[in-house]
């Protein structure tokens, strides 16, 4: 087992960089092994099988991805960080399976090396669900993840129909994957200490429901169903569908109530109401 990066050595590697964590890089790093070893462990990854690591950051979970035998291909958006990830991991991992992108996740469409199966990060808060929904579109190997995130964007990705929480990023990564809680961490394992804690969330893959519209289709539906999320389906979707009496059509087409609200429906129902646009 490697010696992984406790708060005196986050702390130290980041001034011996020279980095400051910013919040508009959502940068909160992790310094204690327990957490990260458990995030591997949650993950339930096959032997050997490649993982794919957005916001790296110092290292943290690189280190323990790369110790419990899995290679990693690394994307990480600051500079100075991408750099230096491969001498931290070269310093404790000899000959590491690592191989490390200086990009932006949400501008990645190719990777480099093997095919990732498996999403495996500490998301940066500010641009979590863009980057889980964006990578299970352009990255059609990924057949699972485990990712932390903010507390209560992990309850939203996770959510049901019909619960408080349900909205836009339940139905919309419900498209590609069965989503559910994995567990939480608490905001003491970060440095810098965040205002918030974090939650774990669980993705495997599944295919999309079996309609005729296009995701873009379905997702545009999506968003104007929750666009003014009191209303109901009827009124909510009269621009949509170019006015009230024509969404009530459409619903009653599909078999949904125009009485009801967007946060009753599931995937496969936005699907199948996505068909029916006049």
């Amino acid at each position: 087992m490697v010696s992984g990066l406790g708060p005196a050595e986050v702390r130290a590697l980041a001034a011996e960089l020279g980095v400051r964590p910013t919040k508009a890089r959502g940068q909160n790093f992790v310094h204690d092994a327990n957490t990260v070893r458990r995030i591997v462990r949650a993950a339930a990854l096959e032997p050997g099988e490649v993982v794919l690591e957005v916001g790296p950051g110092l290292g943290s979970l690189t280190l323990a991805l790369l110790d419990a035998g899995h290679p990693v291909a690394a994307v990480e958006v600051d500079p100075v960080l991408a750099a230096a990830l491969p001498d931290t991991v070269a310093r404790r991992i000899p000959d590491p399976a690592l191989t490390v992108l200086a990009a932006d996740a949400l501008a990645v469409d190719v990777l480099p090396g093997p095919a990732p199966t498996a999403l495996v990060a500490n998301l940066p808060y500010n641009v979590a669900v863009p980057v889980v929904l964006h990578l299970l579109a352009v990255v059609p190997s990924l057949q699972r993840g485990l990712v932390m995130v903010q507390a209560e964007v992990a309850d939203r990705l996770a959510a049901s129909p019909g619960s408080k929480a349900y909205g836009v990023p339940s139905v919309k990564v419900a498209w590609y994957a069965r989503v559910s809680r994995a567990g939480s961490v608490p905001r003491s394992v970060f440095w810098p200490v965040p205002n918030v804690d974090s939650g774990l969330v669980r993705l495997k893959r599944r295919e999309p429901p079996a309609t005729s519209a296009s995701r873009a289709e379905v997702f545009a539906l999506v968003d104007a169903a929750f666009a003014q999320r009191r209303k109901t389906l009827r009124a909510a979707l009269a621009g949509w569908a170019g006015s009230a009496a024509a969404a009530e059509a459409a619903l009653r087409a599909a078999g949904i109530d125009p009485s009801a609200r967007g946060e009753t429906l599931d995937v496969t129902a936005f699907a199948r109401l996505a068909e029916q646009r006049p």
